[in-house]
């Protein structure tokens, strides 16, 4: 006889895995844009994966989606306030990091029918991501969480650990601050 709850265990972790190949993607462009660094946006996903499978996967499904951009936002928090510290020290002592690489450019671009087509969305695309580089952190994050991911204002707080009222005033300032950098692309 089959026990239950191991059958109710690999039921979760195979839902669990289906969370994260759903999330992965869209989850390490917003650590892209945080970064612009290929590499560290890779590990800072893997990591809110791991610790979304390690704390997180006894709670209900329907709570996987905020609690995955609360981690994720928070790995990128943690993220820029390590680099703003190894900065620090590079300056003093120094160093510099910058190999000049462009992570944007080794982001695969989606596949479309025409040429034309794939340039003009590569074109928009870039435009965004560079809007997206100059707004404040948790612009970006209200922003990509609301509009990208689809949350709703709640889960949006729940997932950047702040206030409703927090989420609707990055995401207001992000919305206008975007449409002035991105006037001439309209």
């Amino acid at each position: 006889m089959r026990n239950p709850d191991t059958s109710a265990n690999t039921d979760t972790k195979r839902r669990l895995d289906a969370f994260l190949a759903q999330v992965e993607r869209r989850a390490y462009r917003m650590a892209l844009i945080a970064t612009r660094q290929r590499d560290d946006a890779l590990d800072i996903v893997q990591d809110a994966m791991f610790k979304l499978v390690r704390s997180y996967a006894h709670k209900p499904e329907a709570e996987w989606t905020p609690l995955f951009y609360r981690v994720l936002q928070t790995c990128i928090l943690d993220w820029s306030r390590r680099r703003k510290v190894r900065n620090l020290w590079q300056r003093v002592l120094g160093g510099h990091d910058d190999d000049g690489e462009d992570p944007f450019a080794l982001v695969p671009d989606s596949v479309h029918a025409t040429p034309d087509h794939r340039v003009a969305q590569t074109a928009a695309m870039d435009a965004l991501e560079r809007a997206l580089a100059q707004l404040p952190l948790r612009q970006h994050q209200a922003f990509l969480l609301r509009v990208w991911e689809g949350m709703d204002t709640a889960q949006t707080a729940q997932a950047m650990g702040c206030s409703e009222g927090s989420v609707k005033t990055h995401y207001s300032r992000a919305v206008h601050a975007l449409r002035e950098l991105l006037e001439e692309h309209a």
